[in-house]
């Protein structure tokens, strides 16, 4: 059986819980790319510079690695219902107070908070749609990872459409939809089961000692800096319209959902996890490389291709972090995600600094080593890898009867 082929009418026949937790998901996920297309707005609204402005990805994301070690924690003593409240209540809160900035320390400090909310919400909304949803764990991860395509390339889209008007507006919207999504949990989903087990707050970095899940991490700490490259240094680069920066990263979250949802298994079935992931690696490096060097058009070109290697990238990262070792998933997947999101912290700051110290070009080839050192401990640690290959290679029987999950 093709591993997300779970038929039409199976996912559609959701209940107002499940389809109330996906909508506010698409939302959660569209404030990833949000700010792509008006970051050189903000920059001339708020008199920034290219590596100030960048700070909203590391202030937002370094804030999510440490959420990562909290939100099982939290999600274990409040339940999962909650905690997504309490995830949507601080994105609503921290999106609307970001459209007040007045300076551009405000805003990266709004965008931490809204991190912590957002990481709260998200790390709990895979676990609380599986719980709810009909049909079995095939459908409500391929209507979450569904949730995370159209986020993702409806993120950059509604910043353009506000941010042309003010740069302030996509966080307003922001803020109005997010409370749309915190009323519709409020009303339609029901307090999930609490686990049976409390998780610490160590747990997910004592899972991390696990040589496989380690070596997932490591691998996926240096393939982030390449992603969050593009997405966060691309469109000072570009140095377009809102509307046309828009639409090009538009089409980069379409190719990065289409090759996520659909590409992704198929390759897994006919060459295996770690030659995707390694093949789809070293692609990526050639890409930004030539995203770099290229002219205007080349540079808008590899862009939109990016999607493709970084939506195959993302669903077998996540199939190795939550099968390769025996911690629970959730456990798991939060160390994981402690590691990596580092990384998309890291690559918004360093790369204006690279091009400051050097020259447009640098960043990029930054960005193409580290997904070649990814692909590097890929095939060095590749024993520790094998088994958990052999698993979520889809010729194989998958645990639960998918092999996709939610990045």
């Amino acid at each position: 059986m093709d591993p997300i082929d779970v038929g039409a009418g199976g996912l559609l026949r959701q209940p107002k819980a499940v389809w109330a937790t996906a909508g506010a998901s698409v939302v959660a996920f569209m404030g990833i790319g949000l700010v792509d297309p008006i970051l050189p707005s903000i920059a001339q609204g708020l008199d920034a510079t290219a590596g100030q402005v960048s700070l909203l990805f590391t202030s937002y994301f370094l804030i999510t690695a440490f959420a990562m070690l909290v939100t099982g924690f939290v999600s274990s003593r409040i339940g999962g219902r909650r905690t997504l409240l309490l995830g949507l209540a601080l994105v609503v809160v921290f999106a609307g107070l970001a459209g007040t900035s007045d300076t551009v320390g405000q805003l990266v400090g709004y965008r931490a908070g809204w991190g912590l909310g957002n990481a709260l919400f998200v790390s709990t909304a895979l676990a609380v749609i599986v719980g709810a949803a009909a049909g079995g764990s095939a459908a409500a991860i391929l209507l979450y990872e569904s949730a995370l395509g159209l986020g993702m390339a409806c993120g950059p889209l509604l910043g353009a459409l506000l941010g042309d008007a003010s740069w302030r507006y996509p966080f307003f919207g922001t803020a109005a939809l997010m409370a749309i999504g915190f009323l519709g949990i409020t009303v339609f989903l029901k307090e999930q089961p609490k686990p049976a087990r409390r998780t610490s707050l160590l747990d997910p970095l004592k899972a991390l000692g696990h040589g496989g899940l380690a070596s997932v991490a490591a691998s996926a700490f240096f393939y982030n800096y390449t992603f969050f490259t593009v997405l966060a240094f691309t469109p000072f680069v570009l140095d377009m319209t809102p509307y046309a920066s828009g639409a090009v990263f538009f089409a980069w979250g379409l190719l990065l959902a289409v090759f996520s949802v659909l590409v992704a298994p198929r390759l897994q079935r006919r060459f295996g996890s770690l030659k995707v992931l390694g093949g789809s690696l070293l692609l990526l490096a050639a890409d930004v490389l030539v995203l770099g060097y290229g002219g205007h058009t080349t540079a808008i070109a590899c862009t939109i291709l990016s999607g493709a290697f970084i939506g195959v990238n993302n669903t077998v990262y996540t199939e190795l972090a939550l099968g390769v070792s025996d911690a629970p998933r959730p456990v798991a997947s939060a160390g994981y995600n402690f590691v990596r999101w580092f990384a998309a912290a890291a690559a918004p700051f360093f790369a204006p600094r690279i091009e400051e110290w050097t020259d447009i070009h640098v960043p990029f080839v930054v960005a193409a080593v580290t997904a070649v050192l990814g692909a590097v401990v890929v095939a060095v640690r590749r024993e520790a890898l094998t088994h958990e290959a052999a698993e979520t290679d889809p010729r194989h029987a998958a645990e639960d009867g998918v092999t996709v999950f939610a990045n």
